[in-house]
């Protein structure tokens, strides 16, 4: 892996996955903090709302991704995931969750990846690095944004620019 992609709160917009999509190349890998779809709550009416195009994309994704369940998903549009999950990258152990559910994490997790607020947020506490990607699909301080995780850093990058806002040591 090059480096991971990290997002969330994407709500079923079909031309904010393509964007992300975009944005990874061919060893890069994609950590999506819940709300992909928004099959609970989304604007059918709206023509960019397209849960059904980002499945069928997700069924020929050639990256590995790993996905949580947010509040606005619904496990049975797009089976066999959970609302939190652990895995390892860079040496380092990570748990993504969507971040609208309290939680307890064990002392081996480096990095805690959370959402739901739309707000991006990228701190060192300790040994531990928290990271909310915030959303490129609709943030709620108008600042579109996606984080990213290297071999020796984690960063937040406003997707509009391109600049790193962000960076912490890993």
């Amino acid at each position: 892996m090059k480096k991971l992609i990290v997002t969330a709160d994407i709500h079923g917009s079909y031309s904010s996955w393509l964007t992300l999509k975009n944005l990874l190349g061919p060893l890069d890998e994609l950590a999506i903090a819940g709300d992909l779809f928004d099959t609970r709550y989304g604007d059918l009416s709206h023509i960019d709302f397209q849960p059904e195009s980002i499945k069928k994309d997700l069924t020929n994704f050639h990256h590995p991704f790993y996905y949580v369940y947010g509040n606005c998903d619904s496990p049975s549009f797009f089976p066999g995931f959970e609302t939190r999950m652990e895995f390892s990258a860079f040496s380092k152990k990570l748990l993504i969750s969507h971040g609208h559910r309290s939680f307890t994490y064990s002392e081996n997790i480096d990095i805690i990846i959370q959402g739901h607020t739309h707000l991006c947020f990228l701190e060192k506490k300790g040994s531990h690095i928290f990271m909310n990607p915030g959303s490129i699909t609709c943030p709620r301080n108008g600042m579109y944004t996606y984080g990213v995780i290297e071999n020796n850093c984690a960063s937040l990058i406003e997707l509009k620019t391109g600049n790193k806002l962000i960076n912490v040591d890993l």
